[in-house]
């Protein structure tokens, strides 16, 4: 919870003073009571004690000038409401390395599959785009709300030679370009963007990271990634054994220096579940909410019981 306007939290000095002045003029009664009455006197004039009930109604008043207190302040706090729209680029490595069955069945599969859930769980109203990348960049669907689209984009990839990181991103970066033209040219208001990247390797050829980083910043976009696969990967090439280490190092530095997440996932069943984070991310924003009417239904309850339980016990309002 946040405070508007915590200035307000100064009315707590004379609320401060009021219980001092409380707690003294209850000492003050105290010995004024042993110093012109024996005990047993005061036994028989107060057969019955009221102990903490005496206390009490004092007590809930001041937390209900606390709590009126707070709510001058103009209280508020983080409340998640789902995204109405998004662009989102789907962009998946279909280097060789892919190949590698580390993962059941093998990288490849598992990633398309959990890519598929997580375009078919996103929004009705979400762009949703694909972009593939090997030696090159190829855009297998542009974005759009036609969600199927993209799900049966990805259930045809093809494996080639080459890691080219960087241009995946650039050429996600000029897909949501050219959705944002043209929403601008309907009238649409802008909408928030976003790359999920997953790779299993290094960039090898194309535009460096850091040029796709830069990009990305310039653009607002934050990529999030996902490194894929184990340490232990290998392909076979040729009858040779080649190992395909994921180079997660990297993809978390591009997720961090455009401000996404960097994520990492040995098996299908985690992939699953990134994808499951990041369509929680993606598909909510947060929001702050004044809490102010909230907190001062709360303060008058808390007077209403000091007074009920003072004219309860003793007759009389606090």
């Amino acid at each position: 919870m946040s405070l508007a306007s915590p200035v307000w939290l100064l009315l707590l000095l004379p609320v401060a003073a009021l219980v001092a002045s409380y707690v003294v003029q209850a000492k003050r009664r105290s010995r004024y009571a042993v110093t012109f009455a024996t005990l047993p006197m005061l036994e028989r004039l107060i057969p019955a004690k009221p102990g903490w009930r005496r206390h009490a109604p004092a007590v809930l008043l001041v937390l209900g000038f606390v709590v009126l207190t707070v709510a001058a302040s103009r209280p508020q706090i983080d409340v998640e409401v789902p995204r109405e729209r998004a662009t989102v680029i789907v962009v998946v490595d279909v280097s060789l390395s892919m190949e590698a069955t580390d993962v059941t069945p093998d990288r490849i599969s598992a990633a398309s599959d959990a890519a598929q859930g997580f375009v078919a769980g996103l929004p009705d109203g979400f762009n949703v785009g694909i972009v593939t990348f090997a030696g090159a960049a190829t855009v297998l669907a542009p974005p759009s709300t036609d969600h199927q689209a993209s799900v049966a984009a990805l259930d045809r990839l093809v494996l080639d030679e080459g890691t080219a990181i960087g241009d995946g991103v650039l050429t996600s970066l000029a897909q949501i370009a050219s959705t944002a033209a043209v929403d601008g040219a309907t009238g649409t208001e802008e909408v928030p963007a976003q790359i999920v990247l997953l790779s299993d390797g290094t960039n090898t050829v194309g535009s460096s990271i850091d040029q796709a980083a830069t990009s990305a910043i310039d653009a607002g976009v934050p990529v999030s990634t996902i490194a894929y696969g184990t340490p232990d990967g290998t392909v076979d090439v040729n009858g040779e054994t080649i190992p395909v280490p994921v180079d997660q190092a990297s993809l978390d530095a591009l997720a961090q220096a455009t401000g996404g997440t960097g994520y990492a996932a040995e098996s299908a069943e985690a992939l699953d579940q990134v994808y499951d984070d990041i369509q929680t991310s993606i598909g909510f924003t947060t929001e702050q909410r004044d809490v102010t009417p909230w907190v001062i239904a709360v303060a008058l309850l808390l007077g209403l019981l000091a007074a009920g339980f003072s004219l309860r016990w003793f007759a009389r309002l606090p």
